[in-house]
């Protein structure tokens, strides 16, 4: 079965995570670059998402900026894209369930590793401003 193969996969590639229910794990893993890394199960496909950042809302030529910026940085995306959910800039990919294999799996969460590591620099000027 599928869900039986994706935890063999987290074992075999020593990720630190934890299965939260049937078809959801989440790894925190800050060695490998991993944190907040949701991977669930729907039908046919394995999403792998985290929340990358909430973003400035009040500034609509700061969000179209924004909105450039993750466009350019999809095409930089080896797996995955950027999107929009909520209030919250997110990173995710998916891979279909049937062919799927240890090699598959860990490309999109080196991706995403490599991803927050490298574009965190150009996002940080989107974050909300903090109020103290």
């Amino acid at each position: 079965m599928s869900i039986d193969r994706i935890e063999r996969y987290l074992v075999a590639m020593t990720v630190t995570y934890e299965r939260v229910s049937e078809d959801v794990w989440v790894i925190n893993d800050p060695d490998k670059g991993l944190n907040q890394i949701v991977l669930f199960v729907d039908e046919t496909l394995l999403t792998i998402r985290t929340r990358v950042m909430s973003y400035q809302q009040d500034n609509p030529d700061l969000q179209l900026q924004l909105f450039t910026e993750l466009l350019q940085l999809n095409c930089d995306l080896v797996h995955g894209a950027y999107a929009i959910e909520d209030d919250f800039i997110i990173l995710m990919d998916t891979i279909e369930l049937e062919t799927m294999d240890m090699e598959e799996l860990q490309a999109s969460l080196d991706a995403i590793s490599l991803a927050l590591a490298e574009h965190y620099d150009r996002l940080k000027k989107y974050l909300p401003a903090r109020t103290e």
